[in-house]
């Protein structure tokens, strides 16, 4: 029989009587994953996903690659079918698995049944086979304990199925069940990675991304559009809405108090991502806000960004310190490209003194020479819309 994969799922065994609405999302999840492929079969039975090539032209290993950044599989593992008796069983390891089982110094078997008609349960038939594998590879000893390589056996409803060691998956829920939500993706370290961790909530995505050139160059915009489409291996295809803000940073330099500078273009950046946001179906906004990490993200600063949506607004990395959230993005690949030496409009007029406890009434003061609506309603209209997804 073919190698097959079997992907075991996360906490979606945990859920009611709805349970079968988030296999079915991982179902379609799955199938879209190995489209690029080949021909692949995806089932779910007993809370696991089987994934089969249907013909020898799929690319089994760029399949399983795919495998380990799918939202809802806890575990991964490449497996061998085969009869469901102990010669088969056996034959199986020793064919599958034997150059692993050669190379290490300890082994123990562990099985599962869920087929409860075979007739040995399941230390019986970790015993057997293991016995069996004993005396064809003297050379490696048996250690049910701390043993270097384990061989799992699992006698399902259609067949046996022997395997090493799984990889870790993602983790999380399947994407596309916890709704839809806008991240504010700049072009460094933390925002990215609040958009991986609300997409490990099942969240689908989508970025808005403030572009002021000539202040900021394409250069800068590539870099957001690549962290963009490392974070699709994860979280699916999506859309970038990339905003002209220079016009709007203009008119803040040139009728604003500075010290309000920041906190006055974070107003505008919320105002324009809810409105995108309420268009195109997200029902929350996703920024990379970290409290006290910088002066527009103390407690004060923050409540009076927040007070100019409706839109709840999540904050994943509120309370984690830099190291953290630097291995988080070194774990999803975003890390070298956030550190490329191309800035934001965020560090355009950047003020020498801002204000870092302020009250609403005090913004609201700063910038009421604004034209709040025709400056966004400019900014909207001449929004890019650019569509990533991940093809490496």
């Amino acid at each position: 029989m073919n190698e097959i994969f079997l992907l075991k799922l996360g906490e979606i065994v945990l859920k009611g009587g709805n349970r079968f609405q988030f296999e079915n999302r991982l179902k379609t999840n799955v199938s879209r994953r190995m489209r690029p492929f080949g021909d692949f079969s995806v089932r779910i039975v007993q809370s696991t996903v089987y994934i089969e090539p249907e013909n020898e032209n799929c690319d089994v290993d760029g399949a399983w690659e795919a495998c380990h950044y799918i939202f809802g599989v806890v575990s991964c593992c490449r497996c061998r079918p085969c009869e469901k008796e102990l010669d088969a069983i056996f034959e199986t390891a020793m064919e599958y698995l034997g150059d692993d089982l050669r190379a290490a110094k300890s082994f123990k078997v562990e099985s599962k049944r869920s087929d409860k008609r075979f007739p040995l349960n399941s230390i019986q038939l970790s015993q057997e086979i293991g016995g069996r594998i004993a005396e064809a590879v003297p050379e490696i000893e048996v250690d049910v304990h701390h043993p270097q390589y384990t061989v799992y056996v699992e006698v399902r409803d259609r067949a046996a199925y022997v395997h090493g060691p799984a990889d870790a998956g993602a983790g999380g829920l399947p994407t596309g069940v916890g709704g839809r939500a806008m991240v504010l993706l700049s072009g460094g370290i933390d925002s990215p990675v609040a958009g991986y961790m609300i997409a490990k909530r099942g969240v689908e995505l989508e970025c808005v991304h403030f572009f002021s050139y000539p202040y900021t160059s394409e250069l800068a915009k590539d870099k957001v559009l690549e962290l963009a489409r490392l974070m699709t291996r994860y979280c699916g295809r999506m859309t970038v809405n990339i905003v002209g803000f220079t016009e709007i940073q203009e008119a803040i330099r040139d009728n604003c108090a500075e010290e309000f500078f920041t906190l006055i273009m974070r107003r505008f950046m919320m105002m324009i991502s809810e409105r995108i946001a309420n268009d195109h179906g997200c029902g929350a906004l996703v920024t990379g806000e970290n409290l006290g990490q910088v002066a527009s993200q103390t407690m004060q600063a923050m409540a009076v960004t927040a007070s100019a949506v409706e839109l709840p607004i999540f904050q994943p990395l509120i309370g984690m310190d830099k190291e953290e959230i630097v291995t988080i993005a070194r774990k999803i690949g975003t890390m070298e490209t956030s550190i490329l030496p191309y800035e934001d409009c965020c560090t355009v007029f950047t003020p020498r003194h801002p204000k870092t406890k302020p009250t609403k009434a005090q913004v609201d003061k700063a910038c009421e020479m604004l034209d709040f609506d025709g400056l966004i309603d400019r900014a909207i209209a001449n929004t890019e819309l650019i569509k990533v997804r991940w093809n490496g």
